[in-house]
C-alpha cells in the first residue's frame, strides 16, 4: 500500500510505500488519532524507516495500492 501525504506550506508531497501486510484499518485509526490529538503521525515504511509529520501540517492524505492502475490522459 502507498500513502501520499500533502504537507501544508510546501509544494512537495511525501510518498511512503508500506510493507505488504499493512493493515488499512489500523493505519486509518492512527491517522484519525493523530489528527484528533494534534500530535505527530508516525508511519513506518517497508524498509523500517519511520516518517513523522505533525498533524497540523497535514493538508491531505491519499491511501492506495501500488497495483492500482494510474490513469493518464483523457481516457475513462
Amino acid at each position: 500500500m502507498d500513502v501520499r501525504i500533502g504537507v501544508s506550506q510546501t509544494a512537495k508531497e511525501l510518498d511512503i510505500e508500506l510493507a505488504e501486510g499493512a493493515d488499512v484499518d489500523v493505519l486509518k485509526a492512527d491517522i484519525d488519532q493523530a489528527l484528533a490529538d494534534g500530535s505527530t503521525l508516525w508511519i513506518t515504511d517497508r524498509k523500517g524507516r519511520q516518517v513523522g509529520v505533525p498533524a497540523e501540517k497535514i493538508a491531505y492524505l491519499e491511501l492506495g495500492s501500488p497495483d492500482e492502475a494510474r490513469r493518464i490522459g483523457f481516457g475513462g
